[in-house]
């Protein structure tokens, strides 16, 4: 499914960050992307400071390296959550129904889903999407979600001319 798609990873965790916590989401997540196909180039873990995300963000985009990046983490309303204010302020376009379906499909597991803020979008012809910081969470809504993405990559890649022909819904 996600042949030939390289991806950048990024765990936002302040805790993580520095060493004091382990991170469990990057693991699962590259796993994820790799049982489908995809390629996880990148897997970074990166303090809950929007300064430093916007840079990467920007950085990630640019290179040229990767068709999709992946934040994980920083999307409720904490004080030091900013991936969704740093996605949105860097976005070309914004693609609500990634987050819509993730929050859709989370309600189902915990009320508290209703306070993710996820979104994603486009940002120099490479799509970006906002995952939540739970592995389990981020796992569920990464699987919920790949086939669009998968489609919104290969549109963005100019790999896809008809866009009726992929209209089928599993």
């Amino acid at each position: 499914m996600l042949g030939g798609i390289r991806f950048a990873l990024i765990i936002l965790s302040d805790r993580a960050a520095m060493g004091v916590r382990n991170d469990a989401a990057g693991p699962l997540l590259r796993a994820l992307i790799e049982e489908n196909g995809g390629e996880c180039a990148r897997l970074e873990i990166l303090p809950d400071d929007a300064g430093l995300l916007r840079k990467r963000l920007l950085e990630l985009a640019a290179s040229g390296e990767f068709d999709a990046i992946l934040t994980s983490g920083g999307t409720g309303i904490g004080p030091r959550d900013c991936a969704v204010d740093v996605t949105l302020s860097l976005i070309e376009k914004e693609l609500p129904g990634f987050g819509e379906e993730m929050r859709r499909r989370s309600l189902e597991k915990t009320l508290y889903a209703i306070l993710s803020r996820a979104t994603a979008g486009v940002i120099k012809d490479v799509f970006l999407l906002n995952l939540p910081g739970s592995p389990q969470g981020a796992v569920d809504c990464l699987t919920w979600v790949l086939k669009p993405l998968e489609h919104a990559v290969r549109l963005l890649k100019k790999q896809v001319v008809d866009c009726q022909s992929q209209r089928k819904v599993d």
